[in-house]
């Protein structure tokens, strides 16, 4: 698995891409000052992107069907999660744009190579906001194994 987006995953027999750009933002707006420089403030991050961009050849790897389901997850409305291979998670992405062009075209009209691209962009606040905070869960999960553990023990007549 080269990146997963929700439930599809990318790999070279479905979707597999040659480049990934990461674009991130982060917001300092200026205000202009008399006979001095601008001041900068820090708003925080702005908009974080991903962009995908590869060639396709039906005989080999994934083909219009494959972009077609990504088609379909883009027509969803909604964000999915991003993930690569080693399970580093980039956070919850919309798809904004699918893109492709066919060339070197069968008699039928059937493209040999489809060169693709994808726009992805970040629409969660952070990942602390996706999955909380992790120690308190953590916390929580030992204090049910505890109660889980007492409550077997009892039923054992053991203690």
């Amino acid at each position: 698995m080269m990146l997963a987006l929700g439930m599809f995953v990318f790999m070279r027999q479905t979707l597999p891409y040659q480049t990934l750009q990461r674009d991130a933002e982060y917001r300092w707006p200026s205000n202009p000052r008399v006979g001095k420089r601008d001041a900068f403030q820090y708003l925080g991050p702005g908009e974080e992107t991903v962009t995908l961009a590869g060639a396709l050849y039906p005989e080999l790897t994934g083909g219009r069907l494959t972009l077609t389901t990504v088609r379909l997850m883009a027509e969803e409305g909604r964000a999915w999660p991003l993930l690569d291979g080693t399970g580093t998670i980039y956070g919850m992405y919309v798809i904004n744009n699918v893109s492709e062009t066919g060339a070197l075209f069968f008699s039928d009209g059937t493209p040999r190579k489809i060169d693709f691209t994808l726009k992805l962009t970040r629409v969660d606040e952070s990942l602390a906001a996706i999955y909380g905070d992790i120690g308190r869960q953590a916390q929580s999960l030992v204090s049910k194994a505890g109660d889980m553990a007492k409550g077997l023990t009892g039923l054992t007549g053991a203690g």
